[in-house]
């Protein structure tokens, strides 16, 4: 008891550091900020949620007193909360394979787990992302027109800009940038968190606590009817008011879902290639330099979905054998 005790005081203290150091205005502190779930993770899957809950917890008190309510509400919606339930998912398992067995093998037969899938997890992202990232929109407004005044006060505020000093075009880009806003909050949470998750599941690994196998991350796959979700959210962003920003927020985060799957399909798809690193290599850097290329991987995300581009690939296709 007092070892889960020290590591949710350990935890929670690294997490709460990690969040707290954007108060000094340092440019290295955004970075430092986006990686305040890692420690909650790695308590969370190397040692179960407890840990990482009551850490959270301790976090949330500490952050309150120092720092103020408003700034431990959204620790405990945007990092506690995502890192706790994420680290929760990680560990699900149930046994399964010992229906087909004679009884006295099943008796003495080491139980197979089946984990909770990867995809199934990269979906509770999307919608963790889009939950942090609506509940923060809400602080600025009850209606569409307050929010949109809030947020250009604050863009104007992070860019050093007042409003007779900007010209018309300007004034212009502002308007864009306010009105992407929310889908990009979506999109950045969405990258962190699962970011967060892969380099958390990374540490454990190496130290040896992480309790489910590696998985095959170019197997991940949203669950089936995603889509259609993702075609409602889409349909409901061409609507007015409040609704359509948080549908914003919605289609942004399934959209980046969808790119993360492409992007396994992507891998499955190059198996076959001589140059695969080189294709493979060049497509992460247009994704990340150019930005519109994620919607094309997102496409191929609901290809896949739709028509099954892996399955009829491995159909037609032998994997190649892992090297030794």
């Amino acid at each position: 008891m007092m070892g889960q005790i020290f590591l949710a005081l350990a935890g929670g203290c690294a997490s709460a550091a990690l969040f707290a150091s954007v108060t000094s205005g340092a440019l290295i502190s955004l970075v430092l900020m986006n990686l305040a779930p890692l420690p909650l993770l790695v308590t969370a899957i190397g040692w179960g949620p407890l840990p990482a809950t009551i850490g959270g917890i301790l976090a949330t008190m500490g952050l309150g007193a120092t720092l103020g309510l408003a700034d431990a509400l959204t620790f405990a919606i945007g990092v506690a909360l995502p890192a706790c339930w994420l680290g929760h998912l990680c560990l699900l398992g149930r046994p399964v394979g010992h229906g087909s067995l004679p009884d006295h093998r099943a008796v003495n037969a080491t139980p197979v787990l089946e984990w909770y899938p990867q995809g199934r997890i990269l979906l509770w992202i999307a919608f963790l992302a889009a939950f942090s990232a609506s509940a923060t929109l809400l602080t600025f407004g009850s209606d569409a027109a307050a929010l949109a005044h809030t947020m250009r006060a604050v863009l104007l505020r992070f860019l050093a800009l007042n409003d007779t000093s900007i010209s018309a075009d300007t004034e212009q880009r502002i308007e864009i940038m306010v009105s992407f806003a929310p889908a990009a909050a979506a999109i950045v949470g969405m990258i962190t968190l699962t970011f967060n998750l892969w380099l958390a599941a990374k540490i454990t690994a190496t130290s040896g606590r992480l309790a489910r196998p590696w998985p095959d991350l170019k197997a991940t796959a949203l669950p089936a009817m995603t889509w259609i979700a993702l075609g409602a959210a889409a349909a409901l962003c061409f609507g007015g008011g409040i609704l359509a920003d948080l549908a914003k927020i919605a289609a942004a985060a399934l959209t980046m879902a969808y790119a993360l799957a492409g992007f396994a399909v992507l891998h499955t798809l190059t198996l076959a290639l001589k140059s695969r690193a080189f294709w493979l290599g060049s497509t992460y850097a247009f994704a990340v330099v150019f930005i519109w290329p994620i919607l094309a991987l997102a496409a191929l995300g609901v290809a896949d979905a739709v028509f099954g581009l892996r399955r009829r690939y491995l159909r037609t296709h032998t994997p190649p054998l892992p090297v030794p």
